[in-house]
């Protein structure tokens, strides 16, 4: 079973790769889409319709690749025959293929279209010494989601502030044989959101962008504390059981059953909720753990890019102006779930994006991008094993970082 699906994963990566390829050929417009689920997907797929419509004279060919399979394929397609635009993420995965040479460089795109001023905010996240190499479309708030109904059943008055208030809602979800927390580790991006809140919380952003750039080691007694907080969570058995057994899709259900109230997750996720449940749906901010750090906040940015090898670049540079309207910004983030990046766009009107909205405008300790977009790519992926190892056994805390200190050593080349 699992042959056969990775065969048709393949196969489905092979006829994307094609389909682009032929189009970039005929001196159309090939575009790649890392997708997850249909919502995600039509949002696109209009988008290009529009495009389409406002400019009749470019031939555009779309490819949508499920989000897994398209971070697999992307790094082939960007050194060989390369699709006219891709999206991406902002940050360090941005910069990994822009310090490469696989990126164009935007910097007079972002004059032309006035973008220093609409993407103020996402400028730094958008560029690789002082060039900018994308183009954001929409960013989004990580929070604390809940159901309603269960913190009413089991008396919670109140949405947490404080840690000691979360705590005491965990304990009475618990007594109620209700899971506080759903997690989907198998997904070890999940996890990772769970370690850079604790470490904003605990340690501050400063101290967390000094980790993310390998300039802190694995053992130190701060990065020890964040795991410590993380591991009386477990031993509480605040998350639900075998939390490694399930991905992101297999977590949810656990919230929408009823069998667990909260989830740390992006705003992403809203617009899968089922139809009847959505009025029951709460979002929170994470908890403060010390008032006397610094509040910082997740804000990933999602972007468009066109690839250094991309052959129809006079149409491309005409796409990401198109899609970085105000109009096009805000239709993206209503469909995503997310916030407009451009700064012109209306504001959101979902209540839980208006949240998150809140949530980021008040990020007085700044905001960080996520785990795996604030580091390499190399260090995060042994970062999240490590995670997915210290859930598996938390005992072995001391193991972890030690294993994650010879990486980072080995990967940064530090002393």
């Amino acid at each position: 079973m699992k042959k056969m699906i990775r065969m048709t994963v393949i196969a489905g990566c092979l006829a994307a790769s094609a389909a682009w390829g032929a189009a970039a050929m005929a001196g159309t417009l090939a575009v790649n889409i890392a997708y997850k689920g249909a919502v995600q997907r039509n949002v696109w797929q209009s988008t290009v319709d529009e495009f389409k419509k406002a400019n009749p004279d470019v031939d555009v060919k779309v490819s949508f690749i499920e989000e897994e399979a398209y971070k697999v394929q992307l790094p082939g397609w960007l050194s060989t025959q390369a699709p006219d635009i891709i999206n991406w993420h902002n940050g360090e995965r941005m910069a990994f293929y822009a310090s490469r040479g696989l990126l164009e460089d935007l910097s007079d795109d972002w004059k032309k279209n006035g973008w220093d001023t609409t993407y103020a905010s996402t400028k730094e996240a958008s560029s690789w010494h002082g060039k900018q190499y994308s183009a954001p479309t929409v960013y989004y708030s990580w929070g604390m989601f809940y159901r309603k109904d269960l913190f009413k059943k089991v008396g919670i008055s109140a949405e947490p502030k404080t840690w000691d208030e979360f705590l005491d809602a965990c304990k009475k979800l618990k007594a109620a044989g209700i899971a506080p927390i759903a997690v989907g580790g198998r997904d070890a991006w999940t996890l990772a959101g769970w370690f850079d809140y604790l470490d904003l919380r605990i340690n501050g952003n400063a101290f967390h962008q000094q980790l993310m750039a390998g300039d802190v080691a694995y053992t130190d007694a701060r990065v020890k504390k964040v795991y410590t907080a993380w591991k009386s969570l477990i031993d509480d058995k605040y998350f639900i059981d075998n939390a490694l057994s399930y991905d992101l899709d297999g977590a949810q259900p656990f919230l929408f059953q009823g069998k667990a109230a909260m989830m740390l997750m992006g705003t992403f996720i809203a617009k899968g909720f089922p139809a009847k449940l959505a009025p029951e749906m709460g979002y929170f901010q994470f908890p403060i753990i010390d008032a006397n750090v610094p509040t910082a906040e997740e804000g990933p940015t999602e972007s468009i890019h066109i690839p250094a090898k991309a052959r129809n670049k006079a149409d491309a540079h005409r796409f990401i102006a198109f899609v970085g309207t105000p109009a096009i910004s805000a239709k993206l983030a209503e469909g995503l779930g997310s916030l407009p990046a451009n700064s012109k766009s209306p504001a959101p009107t979902d209540p839980i994006s208006r949240i998150g909205f809140e949530i980021l405008s008040n990020a007085k300790g700044g905001i960080s991008q996520f785990y795996d977009r604030d580091m390499t790519k190399e260090m995060a992926d042994e970062g999240m094993k490590g995670m997915q190892k210290f859930v598996s056994d938390p005992t072995k805390i001391d193991d972890v970082l030690n294993e994650l200190e010879q990486s980072r050593k080995r990967i940064y080349k530090k002393s």
